[in-house]
């Protein structure tokens, strides 16, 4: 009879625990979420919920992290990945030595939380950013956080980058399927060089390029700037290379994700009850990257859509065809270090992939300028921050890969100039050109305007004739009577 009531009471007393849970958003060492009994945790705010679920049509079950209060499960961040648990006794914890751990059948680990440090007394706790951290008790340093560690889902507050004191790459990774949120082929996220830049991997091909960060925006990505609804941060030191959103308008839900295919970003649209696309990456052919090969640019509504920046002609002029376009562009005049040489302004490009280049953000335009000049090998120059009239350097070597044309003239806000190297002979040529281009055009004028000049003066002169004969007196005429 004594065990009949023992077990009553714990059973009364579990009851009671999950009771609490299903209201709570943080457990302790002694408190779990357990899948069988369909548990969750809620953020203070009721933003967010964490929990098993199975996606689309699978039977799988993962612990992950979805809106609370939008119909439908749209889910954040998932903790076990690549390893599903194929039934319901799912347990997420924190263990004896400190670790927070999803246990699986047979207690078997299907996920734990790489936390470097070890919780005295341990608080896991859901926020109402959607960021899952673990931390000590009564404090508010993280010893880990799902935000370092991101599925496919780009949220406010969530720093996508590097922290590079401990070589932590943060990036977002597409689901495989809308069934199965393994790792899938694409990725997105920050390049480690000189010139940092947010690349999106398909497999260990680049797929799209962001351009750099030019002080406003990344080069080839002018959609992504602040918004009287969220602003945007870019920050790139020694210890890290990140970029962030935060929420001006904390009433507008927003969130980024990258799917099999591309860079999406969505809106909750309250009164119609759905998530609305309203930015979606690569946006159009010429964000295919290098899609014109070495040299070449890509120009949106051109035929061909690939052309060779001035200066270069295509590789193969016999053969050179759409199928060919990766071949790309070499110099009509190749250039040694003996020649005389100088550069010429474009205005309007995505800055060339970065992975050749050096940056130095104490250097005036001028003194890039020389410093190109004196190193054979540098092909081209820019600042590297736009605002407030330029400042920084930005140099480029070998040749100048994934260029597409952003803007249509250098008036256009979102315009960029890149000083590229030309031969001083070819500049004068242009120059010589550009005079005899500007003296045809004044002849024309001149000639047009004498033209239309001739009939008019002749008319004039006619029109004075006929004034001044009007205008003789008349002599009186004696008449004799």
């Amino acid at each position: 009879m004594d065990i009949f009531y023992s077990v009553l009471l714990s059973s009364s007393l579990l009851l009671l625990y999950f009771v609490f849970s299903d209201a709570a958003d943080s457990i302790t060492q002694s408190q779990f979420i357990s899948d069988s009994n369909a548990t969750t945790l809620i953020s203070k705010d009721e933003v967010f919920a964490l929990g098993f679920f199975s996606p689309g049509n699978s039977t799988n079950r993962y612990l992950g992290i979805w809106y609370n209060k939008i119909p439908g499960t749209t889910v954040v961040w998932v903790a076990n990945r690549g390893t599903p648990i194929t039934d319901s006794s799912g347990v997420l914890k924190v263990n004896s030595s400190g670790s927070l751990v999803l246990l699986g059948q047979n207690s078997t680990f299907a996920w734990s939380a790489n936390q470097t440090k070890v919780a005295r007394k341990p608080i896991v706790q859901l926020l109402d950013s959607g960021n899952l951290v673990l931390r000590e008790e009564n404090e508010d340093n993280y010893l880990w956080q799902s935000f370092d560690y991101p599925s496919d889902t780009w949220l406010a507050g969530m720093k996508l980058g590097w922290d590079l004191r401990i070589g932590l790459d943060r990036r977002l990774t597409a689901w495989k399927s809308p069934d199965d949120p393994s790792p899938g082929e694409l990725s997105w996220g920050f390049e480690r060089h000189s010139y940092p830049e947010l690349v999106m991997m398909k497999g260990s091909q680049k797929h799209f390029r962001s351009g750099p960060w030019n002080g406003n925006f990344f080069s080839g990505m002018p959609e992504l700037q602040a918004t009287p609804l969220y602003n945007f941060t870019f920050v790139s030191n020694k210890d890290e290379v990140y970029f962030k959103f935060d929420m001006i308008q904390e009433s507008v839900i927003t969130r980024a994700v990258l799917n099999q295919s591309q860079y999406e970003r969505y809106m909750w649209v309250k009164e119609k009850n759905e998530w609305s696309m309203f930015l979606n990456l690569p946006k159009d052919k010429c964000d295919t990257y290098n899609l014109c090969g070495p040299n070449g640019n890509c120009i949106v509504g051109e035929s061909p859509i690939c052309q060779c920046v001035e200066g270069f002609k295509h590789k193969s002029l016999q053969t050179w065809n759409p199928e060919e376009w990766y071949m790309g562009c070499e110099r009509s005049k190749q250039l040694s270090c003996s020649d005389e040489i100088g550069f010429e302004n474009f205005s309007g490009f995505k800055m060339p992939d970065t992975t050749s280049s050096l940056l130095n953000e104490t250097m005036s335009l001028n003194e890039c300028r020389v410093r190109c000049l004196n190193n054979c090998t540098c092909i081209a120059y820019s600042n590297s921050n736009t605002r407030n009239g330029g400042s920084g350097c930005a140099m480029w070597f070998n040749d100048l890969i994934d260029i597409r044309q952003m803007a249509a003239n250098k008036e256009d806000a979102n315009s960029q100039d890149i000083y590229i190297r030309m031969p001083a002979s070819e500049q004068a040529g242009k120059k010589k050109q550009k005079m005899k281009v500007i003296v045809i055009v004044v002849v024309a004028i001149a000639v047009v305007f004498g033209v239309l000049l001739i009939p008019y003066c002749i008319c004039r002169r006619k029109n004075l004739r006929v004034y001044v004969v009007a205008q003789r007196p008349v002599k009186p005429v004696k008449v004799n009577l």
